[in-house]
């Protein structure tokens, strides 16, 4: 490695925090695939954004691919039947989120062999970036690093506005989590096809991914793929959380502030995650929409960890049976990672196309014992957005809502460094959350 990249290769941002990363025991499992399940149920409320549009109706029978909802607006996504079945209920369902969302429910066909629908809509690298930015709505792809931000906004820059450069998050920071990890190891190919697609779409010509250096592995595999293609680097970045965030992820690459208030690409960047960049090679290759997505299932909770290809809809139960089932001690389910996922109180809950690990923990991850604040001072030594969150949690506590705005209280994005450095126990995060509730209430 030459000097200048030996230099880039110990990027990373201010601040963050180090988390015990628990990944020795699936890091090294390639992805096995689900196997089908009687029941799926398709929340209609899946992404960033409005809810979908169903297209079908309770007895409808649909194919494995087959559109079942159309994207009701701008930012939003369509929906498509993760197998071949029949539509049983359009009705509320249990949601990960806690409420209870209106949800198409489908009833597997035992005697189908779950093949792809033939002749699926296929876009073209001909196509103009609006069209293929339209295709991608249509096939229903969101950001698979846990925000589910739809992905065809972020292929269409708007005007007056420029892109000079896409990065891809590898980084994958959050403790447990190594379905990323896999994916760039076993489909570095389609990864770097998704990239050049998405660079294609946005008249760029250099792109970026961004890899902690704690998975070599997919660095080889990502460098081997790209080859000598001079528009494609990829970064080792040291290991912090939450270096997957967009904002630090660029601040470790080009040392460059996203301003408060600001999107990436304000300073012409465009960030997506990796998962999301092979899930658009496999529309392109095959024609297929989001219908699975690739998770990790494991904890201390967890018989048998994996990681494992989804289809979307796949009841939460079914995944912890087909891993085993949890240990009799478990007291904890958690959707996403510890530091950022939802603890669920029910396993009834379907896998959504944002839920990248299923966790489950024989303790609560973390223990909480509140204490008064002790004025240390390490949450704000531990903020990646250099907030005060200690004051900040205490604003939202007594109510004052017209002080966390110009306290910054938006910039937040909720990753709990606050509340992981806390000696006292304060759930800092948690009164994050209620301060923009509060924001939001007022507004309204």
């Amino acid at each position: 490695m030459s000097p200048a990249l030996a230099l880039r290769a110990k990027g990373t941002f201010r601040h963050g925090v180090h988390p015990e990363e628990f990944k020795e025991r699936t890091a090294a499992m390639a992805i096995e695939r689900m196997p089908f399940v009687d029941e799926y149920v398709l929340p209609l409320s899946q992404h960033t954004g409005a809810p979908s549009k169903p297209v079908v109706v309770e007895g409808d029978r649909v194919l494995r691919g087959q559109r079942i909802a159309d994207a009701d607006g701008f930012i939003s996504t369509a929906l498509h039947a993760p197998v071949t079945g029949r539509v049983k209920a359009i009705e509320l369902r249990p949601h990960p989120s806690g409420k209870r969302m209106r949800s198409v429910v489908i009833e597997a066909d035992p005697f189908s062999d779950q093949r792809l629908t033939p002749d699926l809509p296929r876009p073209d690298e001909a196509m103009s970036g609006a069209e293929i930015a339209q295709c991608v709505q249509q096939a229903g792809l969101v950001g698979l690093g846990g925000a589910a931000f739809p992905s065809h906004v972020k292929l269409q820059v708007p005007g007056g506005r420029t892109a000079r450069f896409v990065i891809l998050n590898g980084c994958e920071c959050e403790p447990y989590l190594t379905c990323d990890h896999r994916v760039m190891v076993e489909r570095a190919e389609p990864v770097l096809h998704g990239m050049r697609i998405i660079m294609q779409c946005l008249g760029v010509d250099r792109g970026y991914v961004g890899v902690e250096l704690n998975k070599p592995d997919a660095i080889e595999a990502l460098r081997r793929a790209a080859g000598d293609d001079p528009r494609i680097r990829v970064e080792g970045l040291k290991v912090k959380y939450p270096q997957g965030a967009e904002k630090m992820l660029i601040d470790a690459i080009f040392r460059k502030e996203v301003p408060s208030g600001k999107l990436p690409l304000d300073i012409e960047m465009v960030v997506n995650n990796v998962g999301t960049a092979a899930a658009l090679s496999d529309l392109f290759r095959t024609g297929q929409p989001l219908i699975e997505r690739a998770v990790t299932v494991t904890g201390p909770g967890v018989r048998r960890p994996a990681n494992l290809m989804v289809p979307i809809g796949t009841p939460l139960a079914a995944v912890l049976d087909y891993c085993g089932g949890l240990h009799a001690d478990t007291r904890q389910v958690i959707l996403g990672g510890p530091m950022m996922g939802q603890a669920q109180k029910a396993l009834d809950v379907p896998v959504l196309k944002g839920v990248s690990g299923v966790l489950a923990f024989t303790e609560p991850f973390p223990v909480r014992q509140e204490d008064p604040c002790i004025r240390c001072g390490r949450c704000v030594e531990a903020c990646p957005m250099l907030l005060n969150p200690a004051r900040l949690a205490q604003l939202a506590r007594y109510e004052r809502v017209d002080d966390l705005g110009p306290q910054h209280l938006m910039d937040c994005f909720e990753c709990a460094s606050c509340s992981f450095v806390c000696p006292s126990n304060i759930p800092l995060v948690q009164y994050m959350r209620l301060g923009k509730a509060m924001m939001r209430q007022r507004r309204v």
